[in-house]
């Protein structure tokens, strides 16, 4: 496995993230999802890909994620999309990437558009969840929930066997950052891929992201069987040749 490095921001803040560096050449930069690392099978599989085609690769873990440094309740959208506007900056600097989003990772990337319009030639997203902590968490929520988020600040929501730590300002802060009404006139190839069986975020998610795009050359491709992460070979190896045909039409 590729060595692990941190980009220090300032004097109390480090962020761990993987790359495959290059000067000048095409770059394939994968944000991860809520609450993960850089250690899953997505971006060391992308990692791999990169290193075939001597493509550069990056792949970041926002603050309070993974090893990164921070305490992940105090984090929400406005910080991990200003974490990955920072490390583009530093570590691609000019370079031209293709964005891959996993998740809250897809609502992350969109919020790039505005600071890196010109350098992304394509985005694909992979169970993408933009305005997810509004349209999949607090308007879902019971008021006994509702209730209790407004006097602590904190709930627990479980899933499966996974604990999320949610706070009131996370669901303040996602309420700033929509993303669904905006239009990006980008001509870039964008990809949605959304698993048939993902019990998390319905694919009309990954089709409202497409709305959002008015020049691209656009689709979504449910995967038979799929699941939220599509961590597995069939779905990879789906994205891997999506993600070749798209690199084909840039170079």
């Amino acid at each position: 496995m590729k060595k692990f490095k941190y980009l220090k921001l300032s004097k109390t803040k480090k962020l761990r993230f993987i790359d495959n560096y290059f000067k000048k050449k095409l770059y394939i930069v994968f944000l991860p999802g809520f609450m993960s690392d850089i250690e899953g099978k997505k971006p060391q599989y992308l990692l791999k890909f990169a290193k075939r085609y001597k493509l550069g690769f990056l792949s970041l873990e926002y603050s309070g994620h993974g090893k990164s440094s921070g305490d992940f309740i105090k984090g929400n959208i406005s910080i991990w999309s200003n974490d990955t506007r920072r490390v583009i900056k530093k570590i691609l600097k000019k370079n031209n990437f293709i964005l891959i989003g996993s998740s809250m990772g897809a609502w992350i990337a969109l919020n790039q558009f505005k600071y890196f319009k010109a350098q992304i030639k394509g985005f694909i997203g992979i169970g993408s969840a933009p305005e997810f902590l509004t349209k999949l968490m607090w308007n879902k929520f019971p008021k006994k929930t509702k209730k209790e988020l407004l006097k602590t600040g904190k709930i627990l929501i479980k899933n499966g066997d996974y604990e999320y730590p949610i706070t009131l300002q996370l669901i303040k802060d996602g309420r700033k950052n929509k993303v669904l009404h905006k239009k990006i006139n980008s001509k870039i190839d964008v990809t949605m891929f959304h698993g048939q069986k993902d019990e998390v975020v319905p694919v009309s998610f990954s089709r409202l992201v497409l709305k959002v795009f008015s020049n691209a050359k656009k689709k979504v491709v449910i995967i038979k069987n799929g699941d939220h992460s599509l961590s597995n070979q069939t779905p990879l190896k789906k994205i891997i040749k999506e993600l070749h045909s798209i690199i084909k039409n840039i170079i």
